[in-house]
């Protein structure tokens, strides 16, 4: 692998663009896979407190890009999921515990800090001899008949079949690709950080549904967790301004003392909310993962899951192009891929805002409902096991890999 521009006249088989865990694990994937690849970003932001919880099909998909001994080391195992119903209405939920067991799994997955994955896939990258690494910023997008050309910051052209864009909800790939997006914003702002406490975890994740949004505490290693708290944009800037001690103590009234005393961690970050999905996956050479095709709130864990299965999807439409001797970029080659991503991202982006909407509604019909809900997931065993493995995986849109399978050779 090499750290420099490659020459103007190089031509690799796919570019990705971005440097996210987004991109990395999708350039892994296809240099795995035999693609020439070139990876064009600069390093990702290494102060993201943020955590991901890698879920269901994530598990198999990361064994299979020979990360995932080192995401388990770095991460927290995850084996119950509780909900708790905190808004104080006069129509509350019941509590639901899911336990991974039920399953047959020791648990759901793994929750890690971003900055460690990230460091753990480019570790990965660097020992991939089929990989050119180009740390600088594209600068200009230009789809050809028959390649797309990526202009570096310092001029140098990056040539590929098919440019995967995994260069952020701002996209310059997909602007390029003039793929358009449908919008919309949340009243709400996500506080994140991490945090010590006095007791175990247990590999518990609590998410406490409150009138203003959920509040999760996911575990770490020992006995810390992550938190995402949930508010309105002018309460989430304010305990963001706490003081450390004033902010422990208000973050465990929230939690009920379930964990003990808690110490948080330096590094607070807001997120406005605000949900993005493309109007099409691919166009013009350019094909979509990750942010750029879908943003929604952190919301139930399926952002960087819906990613991952972006990209495991995305690998095994192009090994199929390639067997049957395709142009890796053509319009059928990307229009495969927009029919095998459409559902899965449009029932969960469509889902997730449908969750929230519904805690936030004051409205009695809709507390019922999503009270009654609860009480089926948490009472009638079917349903549960049914709503754990959907949500982990969706059983009828998961790409090969995301079932512990290889992509076909020949």
């Amino acid at each position: 692998m090499s750290d420099t521009a490659p020459p103007t006249d190089r031509r690799f088989d796919v570019a990705v663009v971005g440097a996210g865990p987004a991109g990395l694990a999708a350039a892994t994937l296809l240099a795995e896979e035999g693609f020439a690849t070139a990876l064009v970003a600069p390093p990702a932001r290494p102060d993201d407190v943020r955590t991901t919880a890698l879920l269901g099909g994530s598990i198999p998909f990361l064994r299979r890009l020979g990360v995932l001994t080192a995401i388990e080391a770095a991460g927290a195992p995850l084996a119950t999921m509780r909900l708790v119903d905190a808004t104080d209405r006069l129509i509350r939920a019941p509590e639901a515990n899911f336990h991974a067991r039920e399953i047959g799994l020791s648990s759901f997955g793994v929750n890690i800090v971003n900055r460690d994955l990230t460091r753990i896939l480019d570790e990965k990258i660097a020992t991939l001899p089929n990989l050119v690494r180009i740390a600088e910023a594209v600068t200009t997008v230009a789809p050809l008949p028959d390649r797309i050309d990526l202009v570096t910051a310092s001029g140098a052209t990056v040539s590929a079949r098919l440019a995967v864009a995994a260069d952020g909800k701002g996209s310059r790939l997909r602007e390029a690709a003039g793929i358009a997006t449908t919008t919309w914003a949340h009243p709400q702002s996500a506080l994140v950080l991490n945090l010590a406490h006095e007791r175990p975890h247990f590999d518990v994740s609590t998410e406490f549904h409150t009138a203003t949004g959920p509040y999760v505490l996911v575990p770490l290693p020992g006995n810390r967790s992550s938190v995402v708290l949930i508010e309105t944009p002018e309460e989430a800037e304010r305990l963001r301004a706490l003081s450390d001690a004033d902010l422990s103590a208000e973050l465990e009234r929230r939690a009920r003392s379930l964990l003990g005393r808690m110490t948080v961690e330096p590094g607070r970050q807001v997120w406005p909310l605000a949900s993005l999905v493309a109007k099409s996956y691919g166009a013009n050479r350019v094909a979509l993962v990750g942010e750029t095709a879908h943003t929604f709130p952190p919301i139930g864990a399926q952002g960087l899951n819906l990613t991952l299965r972006d990209v495991a999807a995305l690998g095994e439409i192009l090994a199929k192009a390639r067997r049957e001797k395709e142009d890796l970029g053509a319009p059928a080659v990307l229009a495969r891929y927009e029919r095998a991503r459409r559902l899965d991202v449009e029932t969960r982006a469509r889902g997730v805002d449908l969750a929230n909407r519904a805690l936030l509604s004051d409205l009695l019909p809709v507390q019922a409902a999503r009270a009654f809900g609860f009480f089926l997931a948490d009472r009638f065993g079917p349903l549960r096991r049914l709503v754990m493995r959907e949500g982990l995986t969706p059983s009828l849109v998961a790409p090969r890999l995301m079932r512990g399978l290889d992509l076909p050779r020949g």
